[in-house]
């Protein structure tokens, strides 16, 4: 198995309140997602392209 190599976005402040994921893009056509709080608890394996295509969407200004 592969060991995955988990980030947090340089907007987390690291607090308690702190709603983040952390991300792992170190494994070859895989990127690993997890809830920082429950670092222990599922991790959702995506395709590049599927993580991709959620970041175009997360990221469109919706004001």
């Amino acid at each position: 198995m592969s060991t995955y190599h988990f980030r947090r976005s340089s907007y987390s402040t690291g607090g308690e309140a702190n709603l983040c994921v952390e991300v792992a893009t170190n494994v070859p056509s895989t990127v690993a997602v997890r809830d920082s709080k429950r670092p222990a608890g599922p991790v959702l394996h995506l395709s590049p392209a599927a993580w991709t295509a959620f970041l175009a969407t997360a990221t469109v200004d919706r004001r």
